[in-house]
């Protein structure tokens, strides 16, 4: 993956390079209502995309924050499903107790053959 990274950004670099060589003529770029800016294009076009590449980062980190929360939640989620789960088993042993001594206590009944019913 590295490779590819390196392949993409070195030929996003020679094309700027490129046109940087081309694009020297100077360019106006209004800003602000009358504020105005006058450099050469390809300085410029090394701006903005300077500009894009801060923005493209800050969404990066962005998206990483958000699925770093998610992720908080869904453990928090996951440990009060385990506690419940934990508590439910330690109700079930306890009923499964108290029906066998129920069991116990209750007189033995006369087991019925088939000529009696």
């Amino acid at each position: 993956m590295r490779q590819v990274n390196f392949v993409v950004i070195f030929v996003i670099t020679l094309a700027l390079v490129l046109f940087s060589l081309e694009n020297t003529e100077p360019a106006t770029i209004h800003v602000l209502g009358s504020t105005e800016l006058t450099a050469p294009l390809a300085v410029e076009l090394i701006v903005a995309m300077g500009i894009g590449a801060v923005f493209a980062w800050i969404f990066s980190v962005w998206a990483s924050v958000q699925k770093m929360i998610a992720l908080k939640s869904e453990q928090e989620q996951v440990e009060a499903q385990q506690v419940r789960i934990q508590e439910l088993e330690e109700d079930l042993t306890r009923y499964k107790t108290e029906l066998e001594v129920q069991q116990k206590l209750l007189p033995s009944a006369p087991i019925a053959t088939a000529e009696e019913a």
